[in-house]
């Protein structure tokens, strides 16, 4: 099992930055990848960010790409998703999730990307951009 607690959201002005973080207990932090996933209001959980388990591997969506960075620590058991630039468009409950089924990412066969594919979720966190 593991257990993933967000933080770091809330309410910010166009343009602006945000750094969230998730805090993993449980099973080896080191034996899973992570991703950020958003939902918005009457729309489905998108796929955001992914990292493998070493952190040398990661694949931001076309979205976020050049605003969004993710990152972990693995000494502190920590994966984190630096937002700048946001956009009104960019409001959302964001989730961390856990995948130990593929921990050096699977871009190509589109698994990193899939929800179901993540075994632990977050409770999440919101995020409200205001033009």
């Amino acid at each position: 099992q593991v257990h993933l607690v967000e933080s770091g959201g809330g309410l910010v002005q166009a343009g602006g930055s945000l750094r969230l973080s998730c805090a993993a207990s449980g099973r080896t932090f080191t034996s899973y990848a992570m991703a950020w996933f958003r939902q918005a209001p009457g729309k489905e959980r998108e796929f955001v960010a992914a990292i493998s388990w070493s952190g040398g591997s990661t694949y931001h969506t076309a979205a976020v790409k050049g605003r969004f960075t993710i990152s972990r620590d693995n000494a502190k058991n920590t994966v984190y998703l630096q937002m700048n630039s946001l956009k009104p468009e960019d409001t959302a409950v964001y989730y961390c999730a856990a995948d130990g089924e593929e921990p050096e990412l699977n871009i190509a066969q589109g698994h990193t990307m899939r929800p179901d594919e993540y075994e632990y979720w977050g409770q999440g966190t919101q995020v409200t951009v205001s033009s």
